[in-house]
């Protein structure tokens, strides 16, 4: 199995996997619309949202992209098409699909992740989607509950924030 990359209009993404899902033509679990559980702050008070992991784009699994489907995405309002190489839909490569494998394999939306701050200034990831990923941390907002990785998709590197929940430096990594 395959992972192809569908482009949508940006704040889209949800509409068009629902138009796509209704060609018959797509399967609920091939088509993905990755989020991640972000805690927000409005008119001071705390809440939580889902937000585009990577937004203005849908994630596809197949073994192959066949006619009929290609004709759905193009005939679908608000997608632009597969993301492509020489005009062909291209998959995500081994590395690319293992880190997506990573954040949807507690379903389509990443929760939050336990974290230590050590002494050092280091931090440490005891589970959760960001567990393994500490090399790639670029910033740590604690103010926000905030982490920002950066993550590549087709050699391009994104930077996404993820939720955290703090924990005292005494619980150990499972």
């Amino acid at each position: 199995m395959s992972c192809y990359v569908i482009q949508v209009t940006t704040g889209r993404e949800l509409e068009c996997r629902t138009w796509l899902m209704k060609t018959a033509q797509f399967e609920d679990k091939s088509l993905l619309y990755p989020r991640r559980k972000l805690r927000l702050r409005k008119q001071g008070k705390w809440f939580e949202k889902n937000e585009p992991l990577f937004p203005g784009y849908l994630f596809f699994i197949a073994d192959e992209i066949t006619p009929d489907q290609l004709l759905a995405v193009r005939q679908t309002p608000g997608i632009f098409s597969f993301l492509k190489m020489d005009g062909r839909p291209i998959p995500l490569s081994e590395d690319e699909e293992r880190q997506m494998s990573r954040f949807l394999k507690s379903g389509e939306i990443a929760g939050f992740s336990k974290v230590v701050f050590e002494e050092d200034h280091s931090i440490r990831i005891l589970k959760g989607p960001l567990k393994g990923l500490e090399g790639q941390i670029v910033k740590v907002d604690r103010r926000k509950s905030r982490i920002k990785v950066s993550l590549s998709l087709y050699k391009e590197a994104f930077l996404i924030d993820f939720g955290f929940d703090a924990v005292e430096n005494t619980e150990k990594s499972e």
